[in-house]
Parts: structure tokens; C-alpha cells; sequence
């Protein structure tokens, strides 16, 4: 029987799921965080999150030390130094070392061609056509882009607080909520916060929530910030339809990420999505680390139906 591999690698956790050739998932493995290779540390974490995500999954699939006929890995980050580490953790006659974007569609969309949005610490678009052809929009970091992106929301609500703060700001309870959340004395004080070693980018984007919260509780500027962040979202998906399929046509639009948690946000990413004809927006069918076992069977040859894959948290 020959198995397969998929792994979801990213910078909260690693997923491992084995398929046979059938299509049924017979091992999930999980392990931690897969980190920047460049540091000797770095390559320490990824080599540890990716030995015990795999090794779980082939415990639970009874396969260890098996060499899988093909495995797809996609990383957070990108495939950049890192398939000579992955080589040492993985045997498969065929690999496909790619990005998370990627598996984030296959998963989304069951392999059919589309367009997903990730909504995450960052943003990004993502698509592929029939023909095979990929196209991205976003996904910049936060510094030139990630609009849409829990980093930015949070980064914005910061902005209407010190402007608050100021003077020249609107009302908003905003201020009030992000101070009671981190103790800080003052948006000024919480802004020196974030430049800090104490706040990375995962810890300011956590305080998403607090936006949400706002929001939920009637307060105009939060809602907006949440409107905005849903039109940039919808503003990528169109960027990489227009660059992948001829105007009007079908085009499943799918998402990802925590931001589409929030009823708002999805609601008016629908809206922006099926405004244009042929949008037809579709929850995940599975998440990333399924996407990237699909992606190990095509590239196999292999054409199967997908079943026992886990339910996204």
C-alpha cells in the first residue's frame, strides 16, 4: 500500500496527515511551530516541529520509518531553505516543498481551481486556474501590506486611540478597551509597547479581539475598522481573479484565517465577492494540512476522494 504525506507547517503549529492510496487519512500528527531556518535555533525548532508531527502520524498509522510515495509540505514563510532540512525528516520518492498559501486553497476548495484569502497575522490572496496558472495579491508583511490582516486591524485601532488621545480623534471606546487589555497607562505607552521584544507581531495581532469586541458593543469606529478590513480582503480576491480567469466567469472564492471568524468581516466579504458576477463565495471544505495531502496525491497522479481528513478548530 503506498501512503502519502501532506504537512500544514506554520508559526503556531505543524499538522501531519498520512493518506493511503484510497484517499483515507490513516495517521494526523501535530507538533510545534515551524520558525525562521536561518539561526542555528530556528533550524532546531523546525527540525523538532516537523520530526513530531511526522512520527505521530506515522505511530498512529503504524508506519514508521515508512518512505512515502509523494509528500507536499507547506510552510509559513515560504519553501526558502528549507528543503534539505525536510529531506533529513522525510523520505518520499516525490516531493513538492511549497508555500502555505497553496495548501490553504487546495484545502479550501477540495483541489478545484479558486481563490482563497487568508486573514491571519497578515493577509494574503491566493488563486490557481485549470491551466494551472497561480497568482497572489498581498501578503507584504506588516510593514508594506498585510491590510485586512489581524496585525493591521489592531495596528489601526492603535492609530484612532493616540489620535483620540490627541485630540483629533474621533470617539471611540477603543482606547479604553485596548488599556484595560494590556495594562497599558496610555495609547502612547502601549505604542511604545509594541516597538518592545515583549509584543511580537502574534501578540498585537492577539488584540484583534478587542476590536471585535468593541464593535460588538456599537462603537462606530471599531465597526468601520472591521469594514475596512473586510473590503481590503475582498479588494485581494478580485486582484487574483481578474489576473486568473476571464471577467463573469464562475470562480469559487474561498477564505481562511481567524479574522473570518467574525460575523461581520464574513458577511461583507460575501457581499464584495458575489457583487461581481460569477462570484461564489464557499466555506473551507478542508483546511491546510489536507490541502497539502491533495496536493501530494496530484502531484503523484494519484485522483482521490479525501476522506477521514480532521475538522478544522
Amino acid at each position: 500500500m503506498k501512503l502519502f504525506l501532506g504537512v500544514d507547517g506554520g508559526q503556531s503549529s505543524t499538522t501531519a496527515l498520512i493518506g493511503d492510496e484510497t484517499g483515507r487519512v490513516v495517521g494526523i500528527g501535530r507538533g510545534g511551530p515551524v520558525d525562521h531556518v536561518g539561526s542555528p535555533e530556528g533550524r532546531a525548532t523546525f527540525l523538532n516541529a516537523l520530526s513530531v508531527s511526522v512520527g505521530e502520524a506515522q505511530l498512529a498509522a503504524t508506519t514508521a520509518g515508512t518512505e512515502f510515495e509523494a509528500a507536499c509540505l507547506g510552510f509559513s514563510g515560504g519553501p526558502a531553505n528549507k528543503e534539505d532540512l525536510t529531506r533529513e525528516v522525510v523520505k518520499a520518492s516525490h516531493y513538492f516543498i511549497t508555500h502555505d498559501a497553496l495548501i490553504a486553497l487546495q484545502g479550501a476548495t477540495g483541489g478545484e481551481p479558486g481563490v482563497v484569502v487568508i486573514s491571519g497575522t497578515g493577509s494574503i490572496a491566493f488563486g490557481r486556474n485549470a491551466e494551472g496558472k497561480t497568482a497572489r495579491a498581498g501578503g507584504w508583511g506588516y510593514i508594506f501590506g498585510d491590510e485586512g490582516g489581524a496585525f493591521d486591524l489592531v495596528r489601526q485601532a492603535l492609530r484612532a486611540s493616540l489620535q483620540l488621545e490627541e485630540g483629533w480623534g474621533a470617539p471611540t471606546q477603543l482606547r479604553e478597551a485596548l488599556l484595560k487589555e494590556t495594562g497599558a497607562q496610555s495609547a502612547n505607552d502601549l505604542l511604545h509597547r509594541f516597538y518592545t521584544a515583549e509584543y511580537p507581531r502574534s501578540r498585537v495581532a492577539a488584540l484583534a479581539k478587542v476590536v471585535e469586541e468593541t464593535a460588538a458593543q456599537g462603537d462606530e469606529p471599531a465597526g468601520l475598522l472591521l469594514a475596512i478590513a473586510a473590503h481590503s480582503l475582498g479588494t485581494l480576491a478580485a486582484s487574483v481573479r481578474k489576473q486568473l480567469f476571464v471577467e463573469h466567469t464562475p470562480v469559487l472564492v474561498s477564505y481562511a484565517g481567524g479574522l473570518f471568524k467574525n460575523a461581520r468581516v464574513l458577511t461583507r466579504f460575501r457581499l464584495l465577492v458575489e457583487l461581481e458576477e460569477g462570484g461564489q463565495l464557499v466555506a473551507p471544505k478542508f483546511g491546510p494540512a489536507a490541502g497539502a495531502l491533495l496536493e501530494a496525491y496530484r502531484i503523484a497522479g494519484v485522483q482521490c476522494s479525501l476522506k477521514g481528513a480532521p475538522e478544522e478548530k
